[in-house]
């Protein structure tokens, strides 16, 4: 037997998810008609509500596989780009040339007008945010809106489905009702409403729309069945065709809040890892060895639209759920954890020069919502610390914004600690010549582990220590 001092396959997410392998396109051309119902085979016109980050995406899926699509946004600097054959949303592959080729078949457009573009279509996806208010509830001010812009537009045979996260029995007992009173027409009689969750990820919208199985629910059999058919005709993974709209909602916030348990658990084993000195890297590897362990990757906290989000979407209708709760809670106390242990790393933060590595909430990703940089930021200044920031994906006055002094990539600096608050590989090409009065690093998302460090700067990781952050490359350990 070969002894090694890593296990040679281990399932990991640092850095990104993991992908299976996508499932090849098998549409033959399809029959357009008007009046679309769910024949198999067959297109119509579709709408998308909010062509932002995702709904773009779902318009040029939509229209790629024969659909009529008509992109609906309230800014018209969008509408505008849309119907030039241009992506506003730079960050996504294959979209800019996606858009292109669809605007050029004449299969994609844009207006402002919800009402208008509904009333001629046969189907409406609405994807526009559900966020939390300051009291962590849903703050449904925008999906509100959405619903009532469609409200004129809405005629027999429509189906309308939404692909928002939702708290359970959102889609019936909330956005159902209110588009009866808006049209004076019966849902799942004479229109049609399903809920069918995005399960996308920022950087590979098109892999995970041929890959991630599709789910699907109604708030009744006709309403799911027509969903389903409608999915069927543009996704080329497996569409599945949930009980009930509230299985569907529920399948989501499950997926969402198990990642976010999940890091809070990785989070509490990192804490723990510091007490005992050992790399918490080398014990997930070690564990996630064993294939019903699936242990995440901790870091400084929890960033992004959806897994901050969602759990509290959850709470807000079971506060009750208490491992939920305290998982919400571990993630955010990241940020602080990190302020004390530069505190004590350094002596205390009061003029300290510290630079903020990252300020998306992810690298790659050109999007500040619940990004854990910002209350970073703001801590450090609270303690007294002069902080600068860094984001390839932003400009100077995005960081102002931020409320740190803008760092220019390669210029020198009194730096006393670099903290890390997002992965992207640019960070390994930091040149410590820069910041001769540089103390400490403080790597947020231990993807500066095996860096190499001048002699007289200490290395602090989230479970990983400086004095067990280096170890070989796997092999046979030699007898």
């Amino acid at each position: 037997m070969t002894i090694v001092n890593r296990p040679s396959r281990v399932v990991s997410l640092l850095g990104g998810s993991i992908n299976p392998p996508a499932n090849p396109c098998r549409h033959r051309a399809p029959r357009s008609v008007a009046g679309w119902t769910g024949e198999p085979g067959t297109v119509g016109r579709a709408v998308v509500v909010g062509a932002g980050k995702m709904g773009l995406p779902l318009a040029v899926q939509f229209a790629r596989h024969g659909w009529n699509v008509t992109a609906v946004d309230v800014n018209p600097d969008v509408v505008a780009a849309i119907n030039e054959g241009l992506s506003h949303v730079a960050e996504e592959p294959g979209l800019a040339d996606g858009v292109a080729e669809v605007h050029a078949a004449g299969r994609l457009h844009a207006t402002t007008d919800a009402a208008a573009a509904v009333r001629e279509t046969d189907v409406a996806v609405l994807i526009v945010p559900v966020m939390l208010d300051d009291a962590q509830n849903p703050d449904y001010r925008y999906m509100d809106s959405a619903v009532d812009s469609i409200s004129g537009g809405i005629h027999p045979g429509l189906t309308i489905i939404f692909e928002t996260t939702l708290p359970v029995g959102d889609t019936r007992g909330r956005f159902a009702p209110r588009l009866e009173a808006a049209s004076g027409l019966k849902a799942d009689g004479d229109f049609f409403v399903a809920f069918s969750p995005e399960r996308l990820y920022s950087g590979a919208v098109f892999a995970n729309l041929s890959t991630y199985p599709k789910l699907v629910g109604g708030i009744g059999p006709e309403s799911g069945r027509r969903a389903a058919e409608f999915y069927d005709s543009v996704l080329d993974a497996e569409i599945v065709a949930m009980s009930c709209a509230e299985a569907a909602e529920f399948s989501k916030i499950a997926d969402t809040t198990y990642r976010d348990v999940n890091i809070a658990l990785a989070n509490d084993f990192a804490r723990y890892a510091d007490r005992v000195g050992v790399d918490i890297q080398e014990v997930i590897d070690g564990a996630n060895s064993q294939p019903y362990s699936h242990i995440h990757q901790p870091g400084i906290g929890v960033g992004g639209h959806c897994i901050p989000v969602y759990p509290h979407l959850l709470l807000s209708r079971a506060p009750d759920l208490e491992v939920v709760a305290v998982s919400r809670r571990t993630n955010d106390a990241q940020v602080g954890i990190a302020i004390k242990t530069l505190e004590s790393l350094l002596g205390g933060l009061d003029e300290t020069p510290i630079l903020v590595l990252g300020v998306t909430y992810r690298d790659g990703v050109k999007e500040l919502a619940y990004s854990r940089a910002l209350p970073l930021i703001e801590r450090l200044s609270f303690h007294g610390a002069d902080v600068s920031a860094y984001d390839p994906l932003l400009a100077d006055e995005d960081i102002d914004r931020c409320c740190a002094t803008p760092y220019h990539w390669g210029e020198p600096a009194p730096f006393r600690a670099i903290v890390t608050q997002t992965a992207d590989k640019l960070w390994n090409e930091l040149d410590f010549s820069l910041f001769p009065k540089l103390e400490v690093i403080l790597d947020g998302r231990n993807s500066l582990r095996e860096i190499e460090l001048p002699a007289d700067v200490r290395y602090a990781g989230i479970g990983v220590q400086a004095q067990t952050r280096r170890r070989p490359a796997s092999g046979p350990v030699a007898r």
